[in-house]
């Protein structure tokens, strides 16, 4: 997964109303009734189809860091799914996104004007359009760089153009080295 991928998935985990279940049983149980079969949950996480059951019945209780780390993985991107989808319908329609980054970025400017990109830590919040804009993207299984270029539009029209009101040559915004994307919404 990409760095934006992994920030909507984050963004989508802290608006769970129940956190996910604790228990290794639990969490296997809810896995089973997601996937449908413990070959499937097997398949997953990494493991056979036998310990799968194990861990289940309570048999084996404690597996290997690397495999409980697959299985938290698996859960939480299976949990609430209504309530991810909810809370993105309304960033996309009323609420938009914030989105804060530490990323290079360059723009295509003018003759006599600065264009080399450099480093900046942005907080910006981008209106809804460009929220439903980059959910599209990712549902539609954009790749990172399409991603990318929705949040530098983004970033071109809202903070380098304060909305049309300056910076009007500026007419590409790019962002390149990203150390870190966090979305909220």
């Amino acid at each position: 997964m990409g760095e934006i991928e992994d920030a909507i998935e984050r963004a989508g985990q802290e608006g769970f109303t129940r956190p996910p279940p604790k228990t290794l049983q639990g969490r296997i149980s809810y896995l089973m009734r997601q996937l449908g079969s413990a070959r499937a949950v097997a398949a997953e996480i990494g493991v056979t189809a036998d310990s799968v059951n194990r861990y289940r019945r309570g048999a084996r209780k404690h597996p290997r860091p690397d495999v409980a780390a697959k299985i938290d993985t698996a859960v939480r991107s299976r949990w609430q799914p209504q309530v991810r989808k909810r809370r993105q319908r309304q960033a996309a329609t009323t609420g938009g996104i914030t989105v804060e980054t530490r990323a290079r970025f360059g723009y295509t400017a003018p003759v006599g004007s600065t264009d080399d990109g450099r480093f900046r830590r942005l907080t910006v919040n981008l209106p809804a359009p460009y929220a439903r804009r980059l959910f599209d993207a990712h549902d539609a299984g954009a790749g990172e760089q399409q991603m990318q270029n929705i949040i530098a539009e983004g970033f071109k029209d809202i903070y380098f153009q304060d909305g049309g009101s300056r910076a009007t040559g500026i007419s590409d915004v790019a962002i390149s080295e990203i150390d870190y994307l966090d979305l909220g919404y």
